[in-house]
């Protein structure tokens, strides 16, 4: 006898051979190369408590527990004997017997159930690894986004100094007749503006908090901590294969566990016998006799023979398989531009470094002479300000943005998790 496999089995043993090379290719990489940069101490230590003590966390826990308890229960026998207790009593004659029945698992339907069972332990334990890197992702990019707002509040808190102390110096240059009142009205309307504008990124602020405290970030521990921009790393190629990301590991056991319910589903199909054993005493007026009795019982499946549970169940079979190719193809462009942004971001936060248009000091105490000598009308001044205050507002939300895409390169990369000493981490 042949066996054909179909087209769909092919592809899911497909996928399982490739993760399991890429499981094996991968502890060969990791073993070789040198070792990574990790995050500061400080912040590992707060995003493990944070995760350690997030709702996300416990969720994860219980979905596990969930589906090592339906593993368990896949695993204890399908059918239970049943006792049977029967009495007939017609004129003279009186029956009693006892029986037990049992129905007997002939197709395997335990061992079956128990490997889908397994199959969905597997999954959840690749999807508990994607929301713990997930988790990671939302709580640097928060942290980043925090620490952005709160240095250009400090540039606000400045821009606010400079022009109030420019308006103040403005009404006694005013009152000595050295200006006009244009100018001073000009320096006056600043400082409003300034003011406005430092309300509006207190309240900015104030929501980047919000955001980083609904994902367990405690900003009062970080409050000494400062992003080590200068000290990340430059993109490299990747050391393993897409095969390694969780995304792609929950998305190929995903498939993996439908593949096995269609099995499941056949073997529900097949009807299983059940066998009963009885015994007992009858009576026939004065005269008694034992009564022994076997009997076999086989269902029919002819009102409803299960045929489409299975094809149901192949059905979605195939869209695990097709969802777990579009997920190949998803995560291979998204690592290109992972590395690609990181590398774009990078660059552009060491050209602004270099710039010595980003000291705020020696440009704004060259600004106030040039106003002071008559060089630089009130306006220019003023313009020119504006200018350079921009400029280091623009820096605060690059090195957020260098954050974010150096985050964004570790997920695609596979390296998020060992750079944040999540690895260990349930």
């Amino acid at each position: 006898m042949h066996f054909v496999r179909s087209p769909r089995r092919r592809r899911v043993a497909r996928l399982a051979v490739l993760a399991l090379a890429a499981s094996l290719l991968s502890g060969l990489a990791v073993a070789a190369q040198s070792p990574e940069t990790q995050a500061p101490a400080a912040l590992r230590n707060a995003l493990q408590a944070a995760w350690q003590h997030h709702p996300s966390y416990r969720a994860t826990e219980a979905q596990l527990a969930a589906a090592r308890a339906r593993f368990d229960a896949a695993g204890q026998p399908l059918y239970n004997p049943e006792v049977e207790l029967a009495g007939d009593d017609e004129g003279p004659d009186r029956t009693t017997t006892a029986g037990l029945n049992l129905t007997l698992d002939l197709s395997g339907k335990r061992r079956v159930r128990r490997e889908a069972a397994a199959a969905r332990v597997d999954q959840a334990t690749a999807e508990a690894k994607l929301r713990r890197r997930d988790f990671a992702k939302q709580w640097f990019a928060s942290w980043a986004e925090l620490q952005t707002m709160q240095q250009r509040v400090r540039t606000g808190e400045r821009r606010l100094a400079l022009v109030t102390r420019f308006g103040d110096l403005a009404q006694k240059q005013f009152a000595a007749a050295d200006i006009s009142g244009l100018e001073r009205d000009l320096a006056l309307l600043a400082r409003d503006e300034a003011q406005a504008e430092q309300s509006q990124l207190v309240a900015e602020q104030a929501e980047a908090e919000a955001r980083f405290r609904a994902v367990g970030g405690l900003p009062e521990l970080l409050a000494s901590l400062a992003l080590p921009s200068n000290a990340l790393p430059p993109p490299t190629a990747p050391q393993t294969g897409i095969e390694q990301l969780p995304d792609w590991q929950a998305a190929q056991a995903a498939a993996l566990a439908a593949e096995r319910e269609v099995t499941v589903a056949r073997r529900n199909r097949i009807a299983d016998p059940t066998v009963g054993v009885r015994g007992g005493r009858i009576d026939y007026g004065n005269v008694q006799d034992n009564v022994i009795g076997v009997s076999l019982s086989i269902p029919l499946f002819v009102r409803n023979s299960y045929r489409a549970e299975v094809v149901a169940a192949q059905a979605d079979a195939d869209v695990a398989v097709a969802e777990a190719e579009r997920v190949r193809v998803e995560l291979d462009a998204d690592r290109r531009r992972a590395i690609d942004s990181y590398a774009a971001a990078q660059s552009a936060w060491s050209r602004w470094q270099a710039s010595r248009g980003t000291d705020v000091e020696r440009r704004a105490n060259l600004l106030e002479k040039l106003w002071r000598e008559g060089e630089l009308s009130t306006a220019d001044y003023l313009l020119q300000l504006k200018q350079t205050l921009d400029t280091q507002l623009a820096g605060a939300e690059l090195e957020a943005r260098l954050w974010r895409s150096y985050a964004d390169y570790l997920a695609a990369t596979g390296q998020l998790e060992r750079w944040a000493g999540l690895e260990g981490t349930p």
